[in-house]
């Protein structure tokens, strides 16, 4: 693939599907079982839909939201859509009706696609609220009111429609430049309304050029991809689809979060992108399983954990006797733990959010490359990363090909390159903010260390100061204390308040164990379990003899339920959106400023 002369992401994929033929390409569980899509197939299907759509009215610039989940169909109809010269808006399955009115309301959307009709329920209503959306197509049949005016098509009739149709999907490809918007994706929320970015065809396949160049020291050659992330992020929708398109690679779809161990085993990827919060989920299941064993066992893999660390941390630091050790480990360990991921990975990428620097020593002391990026959805998303060939896991790593980074004066992150937006969708004034001087302003806050490694602080706004004038970074805290097994999550508050207080989940963990110890607890809620309220507050304590004086959380509050995308409390990406999680624990964060006893 030739990043800088191919005219649009279209473009892109025809000819790597006409190179592919009848190879294996898109792969999703059928009865049980994955079952392949060819890459022919897959292009038929494209051009059928998008004749499909041009027949239905869809024409050069019109938005078209997809609401669907991961999966071939997904893939097929952002291709469509864009191959019939329109935009592609991805919107979350976790969208409440009022999300999707917001998103289509917002882009005048033409279209609506949805799969199944639980998700209809929900964009069904917004779609009556949208009098710019004329045309709904279905992937299952709805079993919601679609409006009056509108006249539902579903999936199968677009396709025979586009094969009945003259048109030629080749002239509208041509026809669109790598200035053209490809997808409006919108933000994922976290301190406001979101805004959709326009992201070019060029904004892309310049970031797919970016992540050839990271890992081309791997020797690509015929990657598989396993993607668990949503689609519509742009994270996913460029490391996850877009870039293993590129490469001419499988993608596997992960059925879910629940099922991603035996995925794994089952797709065997050479390559997987996901969020800190999925490293930290299998880094607390991988200990867990280890102290269930004991024994023998246990003492080897804390042996290798060790040896591991201390390669990493000084790569000709091992004795010999540690080197044969360490390489029998290799053997006895390590290559087991490896075949829990599926036994090829060359490499696992984070994103999307702050890896906490523990978590990925863990990983890479057990033989896994762990790689953790930088991106924002405004720069297409990747902005740097670690090299496969020389991690520093305590850092974002390197800018990627093409990206250049800068900084303001209050240490801002700034970024310029073909891969930044061309601003927000009907929104002058805040792309204005965004793109000033010429920079994407990141709203990040960071340094560069003596290799020229980013380092990333915080977010500018995420930034709390307390009452004694001490800026703290939240996050860095958040990452001690869910490195405690029995804190599954946590959100640190305490702007302009004498010291820090927090809301906490109990791990699943603790949450065994309590139930396990107290079997007459019952239903009773967590946060009203003094054995629960009391082992945090040990946690607590461990987490803040690793914190400076003023970081350290003087008083906590147990959450009522875990923060997840179902109560808003997370962003489809697993980031803690802190103003929901603050309204709904105000008033018992404000109480623990009133209180004078312990925790």
């Amino acid at each position: 693939m030739d990043y800088h002369t191919c005219p649009n992401l279209a473009a892109m994929f025809f000819a790597e599907a006409t190179r592919q033929g009848d190879r294996p390409f898109l792969w999703a569980k059928r009865s049980g079982a994955y079952h392949a899509l060819t890459w022919r197939d897959a292009q038929q299907q494209v051009a059928e839909i998008a004749k499909g759509l041009r027949a239905l009215g869809i024409a050069r610039g019109d938005r078209v939201v997809l609401v669907a989940e991961n999966g071939p169909a997904w893939v097929i109809a952002d291709f469509a859509i864009m191959s019939a010269g329109g935009i592609t808006v991805p919107a979350y399955t976790t969208h409440t009706v009022e999300d999707y009115r917001h998103v289509m309301t917002n882009c005048a959307a033409k279209a609506v696609i949805v799969s199944t009709a639980a998700l209809a329920r929900r964009a069904l209503p917004a779609v009556a609220q949208s009098p710019s959306v004329a045309t709904i197509v279905t992937m299952e049949p709805p079993d919601a009111d679609v409006p009056t005016r509108i006249v539902p098509r579903s999936w199968q009739a677009v396709r025979d429609l586009g094969a009945a149709s003259p048109g030629r999907v080749e002239d509208w490809i041509g026809a669109i430049g790598r200035d053209d918007i490809a997808c409006l994706i919108y933000t994922s929320g976290t301190g406001g309304a979101p805004k959709g970015v326009m992201t070019t065809h060029g904004n892309i396949l310049a970031n797919c050029r970016s992540c050839f160049g990271l890992l081309e020291t791997l020797g690509l050659g015929h990657e598989i991809f396993l993607s668990f992330l949503p689609l519509s992020h742009s994270y996913e929708h460029t490391a996850g689809m877009m870039f293993p398109i590129s490469l001419g690679a499988e993608i596997y779809f992960a059925e879910g979060a629940e099922t991603l161990a035996m995925n794994l085993t089952e797709a065997r990827p050479t390559i997987m992108t996901a969020v800190p919060r999925l490293y930290e989920a299998f880094h607390q299941r991988i200990l867990r399983a280890v102290e269930r064993e004991g024994g023998l066992k246990a003492k080897l893999f804390f042996k290798t954990l060790a040896l591991g660390r201390k390669r990493y941390e000084q790569p000709n630091g091992l004795g010999i006797a540690e080197r044969i050790m360490d390489a029998i480990l290799d053997i006895l360990v390590r290559r087991k733990f490896k075949a829990r991921f599926g036994g090829r990975l060359r490499a696992m990428v984070s994103g999307g959010a702050a890896l906490n620097p523990e978590i990925g020593r863990f990983f890479l002391a057990l033989g896994l490359r762990l790689l953790q990026g930088y991106g924002q959805t405004e720069a297409a998303p990747v902005i740097s990363a670690n090299p496969p060939d020389r991690i520093k896991i305590d850092t974002v790593g390197l800018p990627v090909v093409g990206v250049e980074i800068g900084f303001a004066e209050d240490g801002e992150i700034l970024v310029r390159g073909d891969n930044v937006m061309k601003g927000y969708w009907n929104d002058a004034e805040a792309t204005a903010r965004a793109l000033a001087d010429g920079w994407l302003h990141t709203g990040d806050v960071g340094r560069l260390d003596n290799e020229g490694f980013l380092v990333i602080t915080d977010r500018k706004k995420d930034f709390i100061k307390t009452s004694g004038g001490d800026m703290v970074a939240p996050a860095r805290i958040e990452g001690c204390l869910t490195l405690q097994p029995e804190i599954g999550q946590a959100m640190v508050a305490g702007d302009r308040q004498p010291y820090l207080v927090a809301v906490l989940v109990p791990s699943q963990y603790l949450i065994d164990e309590s139930a396990r110890r107290n079997r007459a607890a019952g239903d009773t809620p967590l946060a009203e379990r003094p054995d629960i309220r009391e082992t945090l507050a040990a946690a607590v304590t461990r987490a803040n003899a690793l914190l400076a004086p003023f970081e350290r959380i003087r008083r906590f509050v147990v959450a009522s339920e875990p923060f997840t995308t179902a109560n808003h409390q997370m962003t489809p990406t697993l980031k803690i959106r802190r103003h929901v999680i603050r309204q709904a624990y105000g008033e018992a964060l404000s109480g623990l400023y009133e209180k004078t006893g312990g925790g």
